[in-house]
């Protein structure tokens, strides 16, 4: 009923589905999705030039050493086809910051049980938080719906009350990694460290850029005695 009142479409690129349809994303919109190239950083994913040095790790890890560890995702956030923008920046940014709830259930069937680690590894997910003053004009934290969609198919507790947002920092927009981690340099904190302590811990958020917030957030995390911090994405910026 609610199909045929409101027909359904495709939540990233807004083609009509059929009315009997119970998904959110077309098939187009998910074959355009690129997955990252292999090799890969053993930590942070990075695509690596080549193997045949036996370098596992990029030159970032080696410099800077990311508290979280590993860290894996599911896609590229932009196609490298110039002219093909993918499917994952306009379902991203439309869940972020148009207060579409619609997205989100999207970005959770996205998922589809497509998980690039083993949840025998993790104790708990921990969504990426966002700050109150955020939170209140976008209207959703955007790791949540991942996050809860990760902890409902691993079957792993989801926790997205003890590591908060504090005090309020600028969107990250400078290029310079080091500039982006002076400006969440302690943005984050642990309010129930007795809910981290001694466990192993699925960092989620949607996108992964340079991984400066989320390394901070990983730091703060095993400060308050986390055994370790591995970290999950949908989407990450190459």
């Amino acid at each position: 009923m609610v199909n045929f009142l409101y027909p359904p479409r495709c939540a990233a690129c807004g083609a009509p589905f059929d009315i009997s349809t119970s998904f959110r994303v077309c098939d187009a919109c998910l074959d355009r999705t690129e997955p990252i190239p292999e090799p890969q950083c053993e930590i942070c994913a990075t695509p690596l030039e080549s193997s045949v040095s036996g370098e596992s790790r990029c030159t970032r890890s080696i410099a800077h050493g990311p508290a979280f560890r590993p860290a894996r995702t599911l896609a590229r956030y932009r196609s490298s086809a110039e002219d093909e923008p993918g499917m994952l920046p306009a379902l991203l940014d439309r869940h972020k910051y148009s207060l579409d709830q619609a997205a989100g259930r999207a970005l959770a069937e996205y998922l589809d049980g497509q998980f690039p680690f083993n949840a025998s590894d993790y104790d708990l997910v921990v969504p990426i938080p966002l700050h109150r003053r955020r939170l209140g004009s976008r209207g959703c934290n955007q790791a949540a719906p991942p996050a809860g969609e990760v902890a409902h198919r691993t079957g792993l507790p989801p926790d997205a009350a003890s590591v908060v947002r504090s005090p309020y920092t600028p969107p990250q927009t400078a290029p310079d990694h080091d500039d982006r981690r002076r400006n969440v340099a302690r943005a984050f904190a642990v309010r129930r460290p007795a809910s981290i302590r001694d466990r192993r811990v699925l960092l989620v958020d949607d996108v992964m850029t340079r991984g400066a917030t989320d390394d901070e957030g990983a730091r703060m995390i095993v400060r308050a005695g986390a055994i370790s911090v591995g970290l999950f994405t949908l989407a990450r910026v190459l």
